[in-house]
């Protein structure tokens, strides 16, 4: 799948027929033009901001649907303009790096950011990224409505199982192998996740990308899935030269659920190793 193709999968207008408005935030003007105009091309409404101060006063003036943020900015930086704009309205923001520190991301993803892009990167992923953040958006949008209707979908949004409603319940999963009992809970309507050992459970912060990645994994567990199919359901984007975005992706689940819930098949992708937990008995009236 082409990122032209992969595009016509989120229409850029709203439910209302407005465009959907995205901010890019780059002090470089030859770099932010261009990514201004790979948006306009792609259908989207584009503003344009330079430093930090003046990414806020726009992002409060023309409430954009998508932040395209850099992180090092003058004025202040993009992980305070992150903190800010969230602060005033809770919007998806793809932050933009050119340094590869682990610990510069995990500040991102804290102050608010959703996804992240390691400079150099092509205008090709990253009109990738900005699709699946908009599909993100609107799915979360229809399973909250669902949820609020006392339905949510069966299963966990990827792959077959998905289309007949029933009263909101995580899906629970136990660990292949391994010492001891381990949990692994997908909660596809609020979109959270959590793991442990028995019933004492901790929860695992992931990104909207990784949460979405892991979900696909769990859509079909034990089940060897390709990094081009996977490319293909998470990102709507299929080329071998994005495989090595699923790979950093993989490795950051690891890293907050814990490295042996993901196999890696050498040559081939990744698979959940884990099996759907048993329905939990009710227990009797008046205990």
């Amino acid at each position: 799948m082409t990122s032209d193709s992969a595009a016509r999968s989120v229409s850029s207008t709203s439910g209302g027929g407005r465009r959907v408005g995205i901010l890019v935030v780059e002090d470089e003007p030859t770099l932010g033009e261009a990514i201004a105009a790979r948006l306009r091309a792609e259908g989207f409404a584009t503003h344009l901001a330079g430093d930090g101060p003046s990414a806020v006063r726009i992002a409060q003036e023309q409430a954009p649907d998508l932040i395209v943020l850099d992180v090092m900015l003058p004025g202040f930086d993009g992980l305070e303009v992150c903190r800010r704009i969230q602060a005033e309205r809770a919007v998806p923001v793809l932050m933009v790096t050119a340094r590869d520190d682990e610990s510069d991301l995990i500040e991102g993803l804290r102050t608010g950011a959703d996804d992240y892009l390691t400079k150099p990167f092509s205008m090709r992923e990253l009109i990738a990224r900005v699709h699946a953040l908009l599909r993100r958006v609107e799915r979360a949008t229809e399973l909250g409505a669902t949820a609020a209707h006392g339905e949510s979908a069966v299963g966990t949004g990827f792959g077959p199982g998905t289309s007949t409603p029933r009263a909101p319940r995580p899906l629970r999963f136990v660990a292949v192998g391994g010492s001891g009992p381990r949990v692994l809970e997908i909660d596809p309507a609020q979109r959270r996740v959590r793991t442990g050992a028995g019933r004492e459970q901790d929860e695992a912060h992931l990104t909207p990308t990784e949460f979405d990645l892991l979900a696909c994994l769990a859509g079909q567990p034990r089940t060897v899935l390709s990094r081009e199919k996977l490319l293909a359901e998470v990102w709507d984007w299929m080329d071998a030269s994005g495989t090595r975005t699923v790979d950093s992706h993989v490795k950051a689940v690891r890293r907050k659920i814990g490295a042996d819930w993901i196999r890696t098949v050498h040559g081939v992708g990744y698979a959940l190793e884990a099996e759907p937990a048993a329905e939990e008995p009710l227990e009797p009236a008046g205990r």
